[in-house]
């Protein structure tokens, strides 16, 4: 699937998640003053995905009160999500997308090479839209460490 570009209206993909799911991707955004951040990983647990939510975690008071919230997508199970979020202390959403529909749609799922090897994934990237659902921002093919602080700065939060 093409990948998402600013200005670009974003699907409207309903999934479930924890911890008071289902979440609609576009009411979690109306629901904010400048926008939602939705951050695709390829599954909880992993060093690389722990990183990154622990550093949405550390900067989610931030990213609130600058007007954004925060939701992670990965294929996993609730189950699973509901345990990486306890472990980590994860105060924000985690959404399962198990068949990949919302990952496809959004431009986080295909082909991705990782030490010389090709296969088909979850492409780790963070879109934000803004509270009408238009995309604001558009990274695809982050690190896990680093991307937060790199968002932040693209949203002018960092001084």
């Amino acid at each position: 699937m093409a990948r998402l570009s600013v200005g670009q209206d974003a699907p409207d993909m309903t999934l479930d998640g924890i911890p008071s799911g289902p979440y609609r991707l576009h009411d979690l955004a109306a629901s904010t003053t400048r926008g939602l951040v939705v951050y695709f990983y390829p599954r909880a647990n992993t060093p690389g995905c722990t990183a990154e939510a622990c550093d949405f975690r550390d900067s989610l008071a931030s990213l609130r009160s600058s007007g954004y919230e925060v939701i992670g997508i990965s294929p996993d199970r609730l189950a699973k999500l509901e345990a990486f979020a306890d472990e980590h202390a994860l105060s924000f959403p985690l959404a399962s997308d198990p068949d990949h529909a919302c990952m496809e749609a959004w431009g986080a799922w295909g082909e991705k090479t990782n030490y010389g090897r090709t296969s088909v994934g979850v492409i780790r990237s963070t879109i934000v839209i803004d509270p009408s659902g238009v995309v604001t921002a558009a990274l695809y093919n982050v690190r896990a460490k680093g991307h937060v602080a790199r968002l932040r700065r693209e949203l002018g939060l960092d001084d």
